[in-house]
């Protein structure tokens, strides 16, 4: 049952610092099993809810395993770091240089403090970031057009009631035009997240919540949470779009299902479907789960794309990786043809790798504004 790809950190830290330690053999012994103990942390989630996606552990145990499970995932390439420049030392006529125990448990020390700054920063209620639009084509009605802009709560046991309460009074209070939700409201299945995503019904806005799914809603019972959120009040763009009225003008806010949907027996995005019908002058906001289709968006005159699924990249460095993943998209603002793609960071993440460095977490508060090029 031990799953070995997680485990090989853990019994790399184990080598080159337990076991070196002038410690008792029991001691020794207690410590790399609490360590590959700690590398199983999705093992131990499947075997609680029978999914890695939803860890049902009193929340400060799901804090902790994500804690160690951080600690020993920056340990282990510290300490491979060491054992690199040491073997050039080696290598080198003269060298021979060997990595004092004391720089090792220096490295521990240092991946401990950093783990447990990454999951602080990881549960807090995110601060609001402030993101400027401009829109060439723009009604002048919608120059000053405020939306917020939430995604991946993946409410769970690490995200509660409490703390979507906590967003909620937070987004509340921001007295936006309008709030949108790019997918992955939760982690678990509706039996067991009722309580949680309970706040959300309290999101309110002149122009009302709209929202797509995201990968994980497809993970558990999708049409029970569609039809769950939907009663909420939370109105699901499920390849459809709505128009937006002001004073004479017109925007459209479409919305696609995610790229993953097909693999469940769900269909799968389909912008042209999201866009029948639309007003053809009326620029159109699109919501998107995941980055990937940007470029297909912009071929077919979307202006502003709003997406998540990235978590920002999470560590400052693992996000070029996730970019990899993610047609080269990760964080923040970018401009494709005659469109902004917007990818947030994330309310939340996912509770299986609950880590930030470098990466906060946000509430997005996205102005609109009249004039900018058209790329």
């Amino acid at each position: 049952m031990i799953r070995l790809i997680p485990s090989l950190p853990a019994l790399y830290v184990a080598a080159r610092v337990v076991w070196p330690s002038p410690w008792p053999l029991a001691v020794k012994l207690a410590a790399t099993v609490l360590l590959i103990a700690a590398s199983q942390y999705h093992l131990w989630s499947r075997l609680s809810s029978g999914s890695v996606f939803a860890p049902e552990f009193p929340r400060p145990v799901v804090i902790l395993f994500n804690g160690a499970f951080g600690a020993l995932a920056l340990a282990a390439p510290m300490l491979l770091a060491l054992d690199a420049v040491a073997l050039v030392g080696w290598a080198v006529p003269g060298g021979g240089w060997a990595v004092p125990l004391a720089w090792r448990y220096a490295a521990v020390l240092a991946a401990l403090v950093l783990a447990a700054l990454a999951v602080a920063q990881a549960v807090r209620v995110p601060p609001l970031k402030d993101v400027t639009v401009a829109i060439p084509d723009l009604p002048p009605a919608f120059d000053g057009y405020t939306l917020l802009h939430l995604s991946d709560l993946h409410l769970s046991r690490l995200f509660p009631a409490p703390w979507a309460e906590a967003v909620v009074t937070r987004a509340n209070a921001l007295r936006t035009d309008l709030i949108v939700v790019t997918g992955d409201f939760i982690d678990g299945a509706l039996s067991s997240r009722r309580d949680d995503v309970a706040p959300l019904r309290a999101l309110t806005a002149p122009d009302g919540v709209w929202a797509v799914p995201g990968n994980h809603e497809y993970f558990f019972d999708y049409e029970a949470w569609m039809r769950h959120l939907g009663g909420m009040g939370i109105r699901m763009l499920v390849n459809a779009h709505t128009v937006l009225q002001r004073e004479g003008g017109a925007l459209v806010l479409a919305g696609v299902t995610d790229r993953s949907a097909p693999a469940t027996g769900h269909p799968g995005p389909d912008l042209a479907a999201a866009l029948a019908g639309a007003p053809a002058e009326a620029p159109v906001v699109l919501l998107d789960h995941q980055p990937g289709n940007a470029a297909k968006a912009a071929a077919q005159g979307v202006r502003l794309q709003l997406s998540g699924h990235t978590h920002g990249g999470m560590i400052r460095g693992l996000d070029r990786l996730v970019a990899r993943g993610n047609a080269g998209f990760v964080s923040g603002a970018y401009r494709v043809g005659g469109m902004v793609l917007y990818v947030s960071n994330g309310t939340a993440l996912w509770p299986g790798f609950a880590l930030r460095l470098g990466r906060p977490s946000e509430l997005t508060r996205i102005t609109l504004r009249a004039g900018g090029a058209l790329g």
